[in-house]
């Protein structure tokens, strides 16, 4: 099980590793000053936190839900250090019996913060000893098998779990009913990005010019992952072919050589389109279909690529499968057909696929 305390944050997404997990600890906020966007969630989390200081007590469980990248570790690392208390960092696929959760626990002291990263995929067995744990601040070890077990009922210090999922639809009534206080994260907008984006040159010694910073947050996807990770790919572009310094056009030429367009579509993203249009028509096709069109497992297209896509409104899912927007034949430089029935923009292309 992958636990450990952690005094100064440094936790990063799972998705990171090496150079990349080394980057984005670099770039994480420290506090909730320095923390830009997601300004309603800011001001109720301060809420919470400054009232728990005041009475002195550890603050009610914390539930962040939102898509991967717009903040959700750096929020509850932000959490333990306003706080002042210790973190112990895990998740829920690390979590695979009751009894890891049941040592991991009762090593806790008054006032730390767990934080379960993906909490929706945690065991059930786990799960449910975390509901009393969570509620009565308890945990109850069973000793022995079958008919002759019993119960054994451990205090717990008090502490407060701060879980994070990218699927709160996953998550059970019970699990999610013992948060007492849920934010849910959105999407940022190009000026939060820019924000982002300074910041982050800020730290890194970029010498970032406005107009670049919104070239890199206008291709971001709402994202300060993607706008970090964009930025760092940028700032080598304009120190090995230019002076180092990131304009606008510096900003274009190296987005392009790394395969990002205008609307922040990646290699991925318009493989998907081009299949869709040129091969199919513009559907409507299966996902699986396109994904072997594309090479790429059918998961990967429906949880990378589609969603974006779908936001962006150059796909939509309709009850007989994909099909491709009017803007996604402009975005490929191609007149749209029109005149079809279920084009999108009617009622029956609005219709979601279940699932």
């Amino acid at each position: 099980m992958t636990d450990f305390p952690v005094e100064q944050p440094t936790a990063v997404s799972p998705e990171a590793d090496g150079d990349e997990r080394e980057f984005e600890s670099s770039l994480r906020p420290r506090r909730l000053a320095e923390f830009v966007g997601q300004e309603r969630v800011r001001e109720q989390l301060q809420l919470v936190l400054e009232s728990a200081k005041r009475r002195g007590s550890p603050p009610d469980h914390v539930l962040l839900s939102g898509p991967p990248g717009l903040g959700k570790t750096s929020l509850a690392l932000i959490i333990a250090a306003e706080l002042g208390a210790p973190i112990r960092v895990t998740s829920g696929p690390a979590i695979e019996r009751a009894g890891d959760l049941a040592a991991m626990l009762s090593t806790l002291t008054e006032g730390d913060v767990l934080f379960i990263d993906e909490i929706h995929r945690i065991a059930r067995p786990a799960e449910e000893l975390l509901y009393v744990a969570m509620e009565d601040f308890r945990v109850d070890v069973i000793v022995g098998k079958g008919h002759g077990a019993t119960a054994i009922p451990l205090d717990v210090a008090p502490f407060t779990l701060v879980g994070a999922t990218t699927r709160s639809g996953l998550l059970t009534g019970p699990l999610r009913d013992r948060f007492g206080f849920v934010a849910h994260m959105d999407f940022y907008s190009d000026s939060d990005l820019v924000r982002v984006l300074r910041r982050s040159a800020e730290v890194l010694g970029v010498a970032l010019l406005p107009e670049g910073s919104e070239e890199i947050a206008g291709r971001s996807r709402g994202t300060p992952r993607i706008a970090n990770r964009l930025l760092r790919r940028v700032r080598d572009f304009a120190e090995v072919r230019a002076d180092g310094v990131v304009s606008r056009q510096i900003a274009q030429e190296a987005l392009a050589v790394y395969d990002v367009d205008e609307l922040g579509l990646d290699r991925l993203d318009r493989a998907v389109l081009d299949a869709l249009i040129r091969r199919f028509g513009g559907g409507p096709v299966g996902v699986s279909t396109i994904a072997v069109a594309v090479g790429e497992e059918a998961q990967t297209v429906e949880e990378v690529a589609e969603p974006f896509l779908v936001r962006a409104g150059l796909l939509a899912r309709t009850p007989r499968g994909r099909v491709a927007t009017d803007a996604a034949w402009v975005h490929l430089g191609l007149p749209p057909p029109g005149g079809r029935a279920g084009w999108p923009g009617t009622m029956e292309a609005t219709l979601f696929e279940p699932g």
